[in-house]
């Protein structure tokens, strides 16, 4: 199976009140950065079967986004699984639930998103340290032995190639 993991978008500061930073937002930017991933998702054609997502506004914002972008709008589930405070055994649970599918996507939060997706890659009782950053995801495929990490990106690295190809395909102009 092939999981791809994706941190929601930029969503500001923190709210000190744990129920009011449920429903935080995207911000300008977490939009803008959900556009550019999913964009490039759908020039990867990225297909998954299901879209899950922690229930936390930011996320969900991020995962229909990226879900419009892929044309999957109507395969978005919820799940507490992807939570902040979710542990590593509730993913897992998550996970085999979800066997039968070819590839999912799971949106959530840092540092547990992260945390997960060193554990799957790593070998078994290890961690591999890995940071996923707001908006960027990673394509692990998962076997019986665990998973192995293909690729990640992350909205900046994207915002670089379309620069670096728009720059290219400028004229030339020469000096004389």
């Amino acid at each position: 199976m092939l999981v791809y993991f994706l941190r929601h978008a930029s969503a500001g500061e923190k709210y000190a009140n744990p129920k009011k930073d449920e429903k935080r937002p995207l911000d300008a930017e977490g939009i803008q950065q959900c556009g550019l991933i999913g964009r490039a998702l759908n020039a990867l054609d990225v297909q998954v079967d299901v879209i899950i997502t922690s229930p936390l506004k930011r996320a969900t914002q991020t995962a229909a986004a990226v879900a419009n972008e892929l044309g999957n709008e109507g395969k978005l589930q919820m799940s507490a699984a992807l939570r902040p405070e979710a542990t590593f055994d509730q993913f897992r649970e998550l996970l085999q639930q979800q066997a039968h599918a070819e590839a999912i996507m799971v949106v959530g939060h840092n540092p547990n998103l992260s945390e997960f997706l060193g554990r799957l890659v790593s070998r078994p009782g290890g961690r591999a340290g890995f940071d996923l950053k707001k908006g960027g995801v990673a394509r692990v495929e998962l076997r019986r032995g665990g998973g192995q990490l293909h690729w990640c990106i992350t909205p900046k690295l994207v915002r670089s190639v379309q620069a670096a190809a728009a720059d290219s395909s400028r004229p030339k102009t020469s000096r004389k």
